[in-house]
């Protein structure tokens, strides 16, 4: 089973990409995060001439979450429940006997702002229900835009970074929380090569200089996490003309359907 995860940065700019990704790789499935567009307005029809089948939530200008999948997906919910709030960032579909979550993690802004207390406590409330999500779905796949760096060495320039928002320590605690009941950073279950990053800022030429961030994680369950084979970031897309600027993320999982 290929599990995808890349923030698009608007689905209408990207499409095209999208698309013909979805044509090279052929994933079982592909989180979405950013649509930045309607309901309405998803491009289902393209979506399905490619082979794949869709659930999305999305609202105009901001966020949005989709999950494309080769077979139906079921018993899809949206949003984390008990847990109000008006942004589209929250998805969850279950497909070949694995529960697959997709989220768009706020951003937060700065760390003196609400946003960033939004996003602590966005956090704190998708940590609760995942806790009891994995008791109903042990085999369980958490993918998208985490807006954080867990470590040193998923940035670029640490010192730089220190405190800031995306490297800041509450944010990395809320990420280490979520190991904690019972989740694996499916990239670091192998070797990967010094400065494997998702994300580099528009600004600056930062992808040419290497300057990037690894935000965009799969993390997987106690009874996933065994089968994973492989896990990496396929950069070829951020060198595109127009490109979002994250980088597909790719886990691969063996038998996951036969095991569940």
């Amino acid at each position: 089973m290929k599990i995808v995860t890349w923030n698009v940065n608007s689905l209408k700019v990207r499409l095209p990409h999208v698309l013909d990704w979805l044509n090279i790789h052929q994933p079982d499935a592909l989180c979405l995060q950013e649509l930045k567009l309607e309901d309405q307005n998803f491009p289902r029809a393209e979506i399905e001439a490619a082979g794949y089948r869709a659930v999305f939530s999305g609202q105009k200008t901001y966020n949005g979450v989709a999950i494309l999948s080769r077979e139906p997906a079921q018993d899809v919910s949206m949003g984390i429940p008990g847990y109000a709030d008006e942004q589209k960032r929250v998805l969850a579909a279950t497909l070949d006997g694995v529960r697959i979550v997709c989220v768009y993690v706020p951003n937060g802004q700065s760390v003196d702002s609400d946003k960033y207390q939004y996003k602590l406590q966005w956090l704190e409330a998708l940590t609760a229900w995942l806790k009891d999500e994995l008791t109903r779905h042990p085999k369980l796949a958490l993918l998208g835009d985490y807006n954080i760096a867990p470590e040193d060495r998923d940035v670029h320039d640490p010192k730089t970074w220190e405190g800031q928002v995306l490297c800041s320590a509450p944010e990395r605690e809320a990420f280490r929380k979520l190991l904690q009941i019972g989740l694996h950073d499916s990239f670091r279950l192998f070797p990967q090569a010094d400065g494997a990053f998702t994300w580099w800022d528009y600004r600056m030429n930062a992808f040419r200089r290497k300057l990037g961030l690894r935000i965009d994680h799969i993390l997987l369950s106690d009874a996933l996490a065994p089968d994973c084979t492989s896990c990496s970031v396929d950069i070829e897309p951020r060198k595109l003309e127009r490109p979002s600027d994250h980088a597909p993320v790719t886990a691969e999982i063996s038998h996951a359907k036969e095991s569940y």
